[in-house]
């Protein structure tokens, strides 16, 4: 045992000798280090061959295999103080900062231009004492369309090619339907917007098969069509420019009686006729009207008593005409140039 002690003695002194810490990597030294201290190395085999020495050698041969440990030990720990203060030094040298350069910043996201419109048309709308309701997408056709006063042969179902679920239910066409609902689980008097996504099977430039509608609802006492007016007046001015006017033209919607088409002077000539208005000086934004006897009666309300205006808009239209986009694909793109130019 004395020579296998003597033979790992040099072992450790060559390896010393050799500078195991310049030219290992911390895994080559644990293994290394695995060979002589492991559980299975040369110096634990020592320890575990201490039962075949002689009880007269068992001491000498004891101190021997101690001091070779220790010497084993300090000679590792030693090289592993080196080799890591080795490896820091090259790891900050790796990621050494030029503090002169330009500093990077995360880019921060922004309001899309048609939640910002909706955000607005909500404030303008909120200060004029009208609360919120959403109502479901996939809506019945009861509320889309009958008891809007469009039965199923009415011939108002054809201007708008309408997503069908099934007979019963649809992808809804319209945020009326939420005015419906409205209705029938609240008595008036009434002032309640709704906006929501809608969907029509249209697309072209300045259509969207999934575009966004904002729908207002009053009734109550007396009301009448120039309540409407005064309240649109109010409504373009806030929302565009104090100078900006509004002109209804006769039209007809089903769910309204008498029902108008409603212009606004062009806020981006003044009303002298540009593109954008093509010359009239007019654009057009939205439909309204008082609402139909029928409609106030399918929802439990008495005509006689009460009456009301219902008026809506497309955000995506508002948005294209406050901020002059062109086209509507631009707002569903998702272009990050387009987007950015709407930040703060």
């Amino acid at each position: 045992m004395k020579e296998q002690i003597e033979s790992i003695r040099k072992e450790l002194d060559e390896l010393a000798a050799k500078d195991m810490a310049g030219a290992a990597t911390s895994r080559e030294l644990y293994e290394l280090k695995m060979e002589y201290l492991g559980k299975t190395g040369k110096i634990s085999a020592l320890s575990k061959g201490m039962r075949d020495v002689s009880a007269e050698e068992r001491p000498e041969m004891g101190k021997l295999v101690g001091q070779l440990r220790a010497r084993a030990e300090e000679l590792f720990d030693a090289c592993e103080k080196t080799l890591k203060k080795r490896e820091l030094s090259q790891k900050i040298a790796s990621e050494k900062i030029d503090v002169t350069m330009p500093a990077r910043f995360a880019e921060t996201g922004s309001v899309h231009p048609v939640s910002l419109v909706k955000q607005e048309l909500i404030d303008i709308f909120a200060g004029m004492g009208f609360d919120v309701f959403e109502g479901p997408e996939i809506e019945r056709d009861y509320y889309n369309f009958q008891a809007l006063n469009i039965p199923a042969d009415h011939p108002a179902r054809d201007m708008q090619d309408t997503f069908f679920i099934t007979g019963e239910y649809l992808l809804r066409s319209q945020t009326s339907s939420g005015q419906i609902r409205v209705m029938e689980q609240k008595k008036p008097p009434i002032k309640v917007l709704s906006p929501g996504r809608v969907y029509r099977s249209d697309s072209d430039a300045t259509h969207s098969p999934m575009f966004h509608q904002m729908e207002g609802l009053v009734v109550d006492k007396g009301i009448t069509l120039n309540d409407l007016k005064g309240m649109l007046d109010e409504f373009a001015r806030r929302m565009f420019t104090s100078e900006t006017k509004t002109r209804l033209r006769p039209s007809y919607f089903p769910f309204t009686e008498p029902s108008v088409e409603v212009d606004l002077s062009c806020s981006a000539c003044g009303g002298k006729g540009c593109r954008i208005c093509k010359g009239t000086g007019w654009i057009e934004v939205l439909g309204a009207g008082v609402v139909n006897r029928r409609v106030l009666e399918n929802c439990g309300i008495d005509p006689d008593e009460y009456t009301g205006f219902a008026f809506g808009m497309g955000l995506e239209r508002i948005a294209m005409i406050k901020y002059g986009i062109g086209d509507i694909r631009l707002l569903f793109e998702n272009d990050v140039r387009f987007l950015k130019q709407f930040k703060g």
